[in-house]
């Protein structure tokens, strides 16, 4: 690999671990190519050649992941949510979320709702059986 390659592809690398980090805050295509010191259009082709997907749908599939978490894990209302992982609107979020994972932000959470099994079965189930 060439040291040009090498030099662009730890820039789009340094790019995408700051939407991984700040997943939440409002990044555009013109910022993340500040961060990368490159122009804003070859930010956007190179990343796509790099990732196989542009900025903004990375982005938003980071938001979605984090999103499907905190349905899982807490019990807070679908729209906090959706402000939470950095979008603007609760239409955009239920959209964007259904494209991605194929069902609403509710019915995610009703279908992945945790079973609540006792801690005596638990606990048989773990032992080492002689």
């Amino acid at each position: 690999m060439s040291r040009a390659v090498e030099d662009t592809n730890r820039r789009m690398l340094r790019a995408r671990d700051t939407m991984d980090r700040a997943y939440a805050q409002p990044l555009d295509v013109p910022a993340l190519a500040r961060i990368a010191h490159v122009s804003p259009a070859h930010f956007a082709r190179t990343f796509r050649t790099t990732f196989g997907e542009t900025p903004h749908r990375y982005l938003q599939r980071r938001r979605v992941e984090r999103a499907m978490f905190l349905l899982r894990e807490t019990g807070r209302s679908v729209t906090d949510i959706g402000y939470e992982v950095g979008f603007g609107s609760p239409g955009t979020f239920s959209r964007t979320f259904s494209g991605i994972v194929g069902r609403s932000p509710k019915v995610y959470r009703r279908e992945t709702a945790a079973v609540h099994v006792p801690t005596c079965f638990t606990k048989a189930w773990t032992r080492p059986r002689a």
